[in-house]
């Protein structure tokens, strides 16, 4: 069971509300209301109203499938903040010597997917599981395959540009000594 809310046109920039989010990325959903409470950052208290909307929407969701969710163990699957707009939003700041500075007023979007335990992304897994990859990487196709492309090119062509670098260098010196000897 997954539920999405956003909080768009959050006052402040984005980065600084990331440095909010990067803490409670993973978390389950009490300890994460637990660090934006006490958390000392102004956007700590939009992304707790976020976070609060998509707990609400989690619950609102498994009541209509007439799924039970328990609220606590809720998971922030993933949260991320992007910029919102600044065009329009400039002010005008009075300087010195009759001059102005422009200020720009950020604002930005906050996006929180909350996810029940059950489905962390063991069941959603795309592409191929590490059992096959792991099957796969040990069969003798697969042996052949990353030895002849792989590793060998990478390491390869350092060295040639390497050796033509000194037979350049070698060259050159081989040119000029017999220049020098003439003129003694």
């Amino acid at each position: 069971m997954e539920a999405r809310a956003s909080a768009k046109y959050l006052r402040g920039s984005a980065q600084k509300a990331r440095l909010v989010v990067d803490m409670i990325r993973g978390k389950r959903v009490g300890e994460a209301l637990a660090i934006l409470q006490f958390a000392n950052k102004r956007a700590a208290g939009g992304i707790e109203k976020c976070l609060r909307s998509a707990i609400a929407n989690a619950t609102e969701t498994a009541e209509r499938e007439n799924v039970a969710v328990d609220p606590d163990e809720l998971v922030v699957k993933t949260c991320f903040v992007d910029m919102g707009p600044t065009k329009n939003r400039r002010r005008v700041r009075p300087a010195p010597q009759g001059r102005a500075y422009r200020e720009q007023r950020h604002f930005c979007h906050v996006t929180v997917l909350v996810s029940s335990g059950e489905d962390d992304g063991a069941a959603k897994t795309k592409g191929k599981s590490a059992a096959g990859k792991a099957a796969k990487a040990a069969s003798p196709k697969a042996e052949g395959k990353a030895g002849s492309k792989g590793g060998s090119k990478k390491v390869a062509a350092p060295e040639e540009s390497a050796e033509k670098k000194t037979a350049k260098r070698a060259s050159k010196k081989a040119e000029a000594a017999p220049a020098e000897e003439t003129t003694e």
